[in-house]
This record gives structure tokens, C-alpha cells and sequence, in this order.
């Protein structure tokens, strides 16, 4: 039976010229193209690119001596190679089964890019928290990545893979029974739809409750540069400096670091003009004091981010992050982006599919053309432990980030046809826990074939102590 690939035909009749009894209709008639059961199988395919070529490609626009460091934590495990190689799974999601409904999607979607944060009225949410390859694409490609996550956790925290299939399972299942939720609301009432604190305790056992709650009472108890000041700052002939704690944070060589300030100072002009004027009027309160690069995540290792500490009028310490922004991972398969600024790309794409974002959330360009967005740095931030976390709780956070990433999708996409295709049954929540294991599988290939590269010399790491 014909299916669809990321390339094929669109639907015969675009979605927002439908009513939404036909829209659904049309969503299940795409089930005679593409049936659900298909999103189950992966096998590796004739010409698939070296993923270590992949990876390697991409290090053209990284800092050359923060490349090893990225290997490194890559090395770790399959895990953390699969958090580190979302290029690699989009060249493979491309060659995958799509019904040919498109939606602003993560790009990178998988459990550790979901966590709890506060929104500009202090209200702490759960939902997607990294964007940076955020692009318009197959709703599929997010979910896909997003079940293969939670094999690929199991197995790193000890886990079967009844386990880890059991947790995609339930993200699936969430991810569809919330999409079919959505298609009763109003339009409206689905940009308001969002998972707040007491929503994720109410989905806890009680023995979780306790340490949450304690976890979300240090969060917000004060603001969070008054957290990350003591941590990240200190003292130096008067000034507030940056600490430097390498290789995580650290200022560059005195030319280079003087470089930076200008930068910054450089880049927050640009910056503030993408600012709403409200929001101008307080950023003004504020003058740069330091600035320092600051190495986050893995897959972001080597990419320029930096941290600018801040000093307001009234002398408090506040801090914003400069991310780097280049071409998202999948536009080589999706297609490019409307913004030609990849900054603005990612911004768009989090107004777009969060229910609420950073109160300093903007864009800018550094020196050479960089591509910067900017927001605060830790705004109440909690990630989620996952490495603490038993059969039990990965099914329960499965359920979160299904809940989540479906409204995302739903917030600007079609969920209509999107739930008129999932149907009310499991046939696309059984295919996903077999892909799942299917593509830990392919990822703990592709992490050997990492080891194996290292092993010979091709690909050089640098290992953190």
C-alpha cells in the first residue's frame, strides 16, 4: 500500500478550507495512504549516510576546541550520543512514513528537552524548554524522536526494554487521546491549554509529591538571578565578575574576553529593538557588567553561548543567555525557513508552540553575522531527574510529554485531521513502542560506530572529570 514520505504530495485539500467534521473525515481517509501500523517499522536503508560524516559535517560551524568536548559527553552513552545527534535521526526520520500534515515542530523532541519554567506572571509550566531546531515539518519526526527517547533512558537507568516500550507507549497514547481532547475545544481555548505545577503533582505518587514540592518551593522563592548569582558570580576589585569554572563557564584570553563584551554590547542593541516596547522600558534598567561563555547541553556543545551578567539601577544582578542559532537540523529535508535570521527562527517557533515564553525572549546578530537569541538564564528553571527515575515514573512522565507536545502541535497545527487519522484506538500508540525499540536499537549502532571512530583516531574527545 502507498505511503508517504516527508517529500510526497500534500493532502488533496488543504486543511483550513475544510470544516472541522471534514477535516477529521479527511484525517481518517489518510489512513488507506498511510496506515497507522506503518510508523512501526525502521530498518536501516540502502545509501544511509555515515552518521559520524553527519555529526562531523556539522562541526564546520562550531568552535573548533569545543568540538571534542561535545564527543565526549556524546561518548557517554547511547543516550547521550541520541541527545547529541538529532542530524543524524533527521536524515533517517526523512526516509520514514508521513500522512503529509506539516506543524511548527521541536526538531528536537526528546525527554530531556521538556522541563518546568516560569512565565513572565510567575506561574511555573511544563512543556518544551529547547527549540533551537525548531522548524515547520512532519508532526510525525517530533514524536518518533520523543519515543525513542524513553527506550533509550530505560535502558541507561537500568531498565527492561518492556519498560522503556511501556513508557513510549503511554507518551503515545497521551500524545493522541489529548490531541482528540483538543478537537473539542475552542481555538482559543487551546492557545490558553497548558500543564501547570499543580497539574504535574496531581499526576505523581504520593512519595513523589514531597520531593517536587520541595524542588518547586526553592525554584520560586526568589527571583532566579538572586539564585544564580552566588553560583556564577563573585567579587572582583569591587565588580561583580563572572566566575570562571571551567570548561562550563569561562572568559576567553583578555583580548578575546574584551571582544566579547563588545559583542554583547553590539548584539543588545539589535536585541532590544525585537523587544515589545514595554519590555524595552525595563531592559533599560539594566547595564552589561561581564560576559563569559558558557558551554551547555550536547547537543549544543561548540555552537557560541554566552552569559551576560547584568547589574540593574538598583544594583541586583541579572542574567541573559546568548544561544548561538544556525540552519536547523531538519531544513535540509523540510525545507527552509520564512526567517532568514535563525535567531528570530527559534524565537518564532517558541512563541509559537509554547503556552507562554520568557519575558526577555529576542534576537540579535554578533560580529561575522552570528545568528543569537536571547532570554534570561534559569528563570525558575527545573529539570527533570530522569536518571532517578523507575518504570513507574518514566510512564508517568511519557504521559507529560505527550500531553505537552500535543498541544504544542495543536496550539497552530490541524488537530482535527491529525486526531481524525490517530482514531480512537492503539494501533498508532503500539506502532510507536515498536519503533521505539526499533530506533534505541539503530541509535546504540550508531553510538558504537562513535566509539569505534575515536578508537581509530578520526573523531577526537575530550573527557570531563
Amino acid at each position: 500500500m502507498e505511503t508517504l514520505t516527508a517529500g510526497a504530495a500534500q493532502p488533496e485539500a488543504h486543511p483550513s478550507l475544510m470544516r472541522l467534521a471534514e477535516r477529521r473525515a479527511a484525517g481518517k481517509r489518510l489512513r488507506d495512504r498511510v496506515p497507522r501500523d506503518a510508523h512501526a517499522a525502521w530498518r536501516s536503508y540502502a545509501g544511509r549516510a555515515d552518521p559520524i560524516n553527519i555529526l562531523r559535517a556539522a562541526d564546520a560551524n562550531r568552535q573548533k576546541q569545543l568540538v571534542p568536548l561535545r564527543y565526549g559527553r556524546m561518548l557517554q552513552s547511547p543516550f547521550t550520543f541520541y541527545r547529541g545527534s538529532a542530524g543524524v535521526m533527521a536524515a533517517d526520520l526523512a526516509e520514514t512514513p508521513v500522512i503529509g500534515i506539516r506543524v511548527q515542530v521541536c526538531g528536537d523532541c526528546h525527554l530531556m528537552n521538556f522541563g518546568g519554567f516560569a512565565t513572565p506572571e510567575r506561574r511555573l509550566l511544563f512543556d518544551i524548554n529547547d527549540l533551537d531546531e525548531t522548524l515547520p515539518a512532519p508532526w510525525e519526526w517530533d514524536v518518533k524522536r520523543l519515543v525513542a527517547s524513553f527506550v533509550l533512558a530505560a535502558r541507561a537507568n537500568g531498565l527492561s526494554d518492556a519498560d522503556g516500550r511501556d513508557a513510549a507507549v503511554v507518551c503515545a497514547h497521551s500524545y493522541r487521546r489529548k490531541m482528540r481532547d483538543f478537537t473539542a475545544m475552542d481555538v482559543l481555548d487551546i492557545w490558553y491549554a497548558r500543564l501547570d505545577d499543580s497539574d504535574v503533582l496531581a499526576m505523581l505518587p504520593e512519595e513523589r509529591k514531597a520531593v517536587l514540592r520541595k524542588r518547586i518551593a526553592k525554584a520560586t522563592a526568589a527571583g532566579s538571578s538572586e539564585l544564580v548569582f552566588p553560583k556564577l558570580a563573585e567579587q572582583a576589585g569591587g565588580q561583580p565578575r563572572i566566575h570562571d569554572t571551567p570548561p562550563t563557564i569561562f572568559h576567553e584570553e583578555a583580548s578575546r574576553a574584551a571582544g566579547d563584551i563588545d559583542m554583547i554590547r553590539g548584539a543588545l542593541g539589535k536585541y532590544r529593538e525585537t523587544l515589545d516596547e514595554n519590555r524595552r522600558i525595563l531592559f533599560d534598567r539594566y547595564r552589561l557588567v561581564d560576559a563569559a561563555v558558557k558551554v551547555v547541553g550536547i547537543g549544543s556543545v561548540g555552537t557560541l553561548c554566552m552569559v551576560a551578567l547584568m547589574m540593574s539601577i538598583a544594583d541586583h544582578p541579572f542574567f541573559l543567555q546568548f544561544k548561538e542559532a544556525n540552519a536547523s537540523v531538519l531544513e535540509a529535508y523540510a525545507g527552509k525557513s520564512a526567517y532568514a535570521q535563525h535567531g528570530e527562527r527559534v524565537v518564532q517557533g517558541q512563541r509559537l508552540m509554547q503556552p507562554a515564553s520568557d519575558l526577555f525572549l529576542g534576537w540579535g546578530i554578533g560580529p561575522e553575522g552570528r545568528h543569537f537569541y536571547i532570554r534570561q538564564l534559569r528563570d525558575a528553571k527545573l529539570s527533570p531527574l530522569v536518571e532517578t527515575f523507575d518504570a513507574e515514573m518514566l510512564s508517568i512522565y511519557g504521559k507529560m510529554c505527550g500531553w505537552a507536545l500535543a498541544r504544542a502541535h495543536a496550539k497552530a497545527g490541524d488537530p482535527w485531521t491529525i486526531s481524525g487519522y490517530l482514531g480512537n484506538g492503539g494501533q498508532f500508540d503500539d506502532a510507536m513502542g515498536k519503533f521505539a525499540l526499533a530506533y534505541a536499537d539503530q541509535a546504540e549502532r550508531d553510538h558504537a560506530a562513535l566509539k569505534a571512530a575515536v578508537s581509530a583516531g578520526i573523531v577526537e574527545v575530550r573527557l570531563e572529570h
